[in-house]
């Protein structure tokens, strides 16, 4: 079985494949498209660019998401002590409650409100007269009913398209409330052509209203940030375990089981470590500019990315006995780690996956695969941009088209008297002369193998088409593409959501995450899987010209 399928995608060169993805398109369409399916030539600093962050073509049924996804449903879902209340129709509300399997823990004060699910509700006649009334009774509501220390309101397309002013509303409440920060999101779902507007619209709410609200001090030494981790399936736990276990202090976790507490002192860290580079970076250069906190970029995902990852942070703060304690953390963990993949490697070695997901998390995965001995040969984002795919460097390159402009850019300054550089001009300039990297994404391109395919915003019709003529031996990607790509005999890995899995992250999510793909690919099940038309066709037709 294997065999054959290795024999059948080698007989495909990408030019080629490329060529069949195009060619049911018209030829207009199918121009636009090419720009953003790239044969990766894996030519180190000189990668070549590919087009993203472009609106989906009318017609094409998109994997992606809306601006109010990634508002709500990505950076504020997994926060636990705010109310997050949806000003629209309560279907909005229900698709972002609990969507992703964040998990959250109640914490000492026994406050998480992520159970809940808070809509206004909109109806026919709030439409047609307005919901301002009904927002700000739903806002005292909530206050009366859980007293929680802040309510963020998010809007959804009716109420942008019927122009209900939510942050005078947001600001009369938290007037007339004294101890709860109200404060609103404008992320209708149609303000930018993915979830990637969403994250920029929280990034700079979060930071406009909350960051820097608390000046206390926090209890603890190597204080850090972890910016881009939503606790999907647990990961968010299992990090700080490894942590706690190294003495390093997570102060504020953006945004998995987060409070609004960690939000208000994240200005009091020392370092800023950036996972998910696309739904962060926002944060990361904002807390530098006006704090003086400096970034680097990390990944837990995968045993040797976590090992990396602590070493970066420790050669950081560059503390001998955080150094040696991070070296013994790793020698305690990675036996378990190694012993888990020498077993599955036998029959993964060799296996190749697919991986449409969001910005970061595909480039993350490749490192587990690569540690069980599978290749990704195709890979992209929903939401990605082009410094995702091709590093940061590109930036000063990449022109601000309309969409893109209909998200605001705060201007930051240096905080007059709680800037603080963490590091002098001198101690950067040495790490930097020995190779360590601060602000600095590579991104996906550099570590893809020349010849595979990197394709943004891939569609419906692209992911059944990819699987039918390279036969991956499993796709990975989210809750949409699930059942059509499993119809087709393939083993399909939610990585949004996990299913039922996780945690993923760390070391110990290095071995559940062996485990599991050994069992799906492993599987003869997906073999026998053919749909009812497929056994006994009932119509057959063909076209007369």
């Amino acid at each position: 079985m294997a065999t054959a399928t290795s024999s059948k995608a080698a007989s495909w060169e990408p030019a080629e494949v490329k060529a069949e993805l195009l060619k049911q398109y018209p030829p207009k369409v199918a121009r636009k498209r090419a720009k953003q399916i790239m044969i990766n030539e894996a030519l180190e600093n000189e990668t070549p660019e590919i087009t993203a962050n472009v609106r989906t073509i009318p017609g094409i049924i998109t994997m992606r998401g809306c601006t109010y996804a990634g508002c709500k449903g990505v950076i504020m879902g997994p926060t636990r002590d705010i109310v997050n209340l949806v000003h629209g129709p309560i279907g909005c509300s229900f698709y972002a409650w609990l969507t992703r399997r964040n998990q959250t823990d109640a914490g000492p004060d026994g406050e998480n409100y992520m159970t809940y699910c808070f809509s206004t509700d909109m109806q026919e006649q709030d439409i047609i007269f307005g919901g301002e009334k009904k927002l700000a009774a739903a806002i005292q509501e909530a206050y009366d009913l859980f007293h929680p220390k802040s309510i963020a309101i998010f809007a959804t397309c009716p109420v942008g398209l019927i122009g209900d002013d939510i942050h005078t509303v947001a600001a009369n409440m938290k007037k007339k409330l004294g101890d709860c920060n109200v404060y609103a999101f404008s992320c209708e779902g149609y303000k930018g052509v993915s979830q990637s507007a969403g994250h920029h619209i929280a990034n700079n709410q979060v930071f406009r209203h909350i960051v820097g609200e608390n000046d206390e001090v926090k209890p603890g030494k190597f204080k850090i940030n972890l910016l881009g981790e939503y606790n999907i399936g647990g990961d968010g736990f299992e990090i700080d375990r490894i942590f706690e276990k190294c003495g390093i202090t997570c102060i504020s976790t953006f945004s998995g089981n987060s409070t609004y507490d960690q939000f208000a002192s994240a200005h009091t860290a020392d370092l800023n470590a950036v996972m998910c580079h696309r739904s962060i970076n926002y944060v990361a250069d904002m807390l530098e500019t006006k704090f003086g906190i400096p970034w680097i970029k990390v990944n837990f995902i995968g045993a040797g990315a976590t090992a990396k990852s602590l070493r970066k942070i420790a050669e950081y703060f560059g503390d001998k006995e955080l150094i040696a304690r991070v070296e013994e953390v790793i020698a305690e963990e990675m036996p378990a780690v190694e012993a888990a993949a020498a077993e599955v490697r036998a029959r993964t070695e060799g296996k190749t996956a697919m991986m449409f997901v969001g910005g970061s998390r595909a480039h993350h995965y490749k490192e587990l695969f690569n540690e069980m001995g599978m290749k990704t040969i195709s890979a992209g984002y929903e939401f990605g941009h082009r410094d995702d795919y091709e590093g940061r460097r590109v930036i000063p390159d990449i022109k601000v088209d309309a969409d893109s402009r209909n998200i605001e850019e705060i201007e930051v300054e240096a905080d007059p008297t709680r800037y603080q550089p963490r590091k002098s001009a001198e101690e950067i300039e040495a790490l930097e002369k020995a190779g360590y990297s601060f602000k600095h994404y590579e991104g996906l391109m550099p570590d893809m193998d020349k010849g595979t395919l990197i394709i943004d915003d891939l569609n419906q019709y692209e992911a059944e088409k990819l699987v039918e003529l390279l036969k991956p031996d499993i796709f990975c990607a989210g809750i949409k593409e699930k059942f059509s790509i499993q119809k087709l005999g393939i083993p399909m890995k939610q990585l949004h959501s996990y299913d039922s899995g996780g945690p993923y992250a760390g070391f110990k999510g290095a071995v559940n995450f062996y485990h599991e793909i050994d069992r799906l690919v492993s599987s003869k099940v997906w073999g026998y899987l053919k749909a009812p038309w497929q056994r006994n066709p009932q119509l057959s037709a063909s076209y007369n010209y």
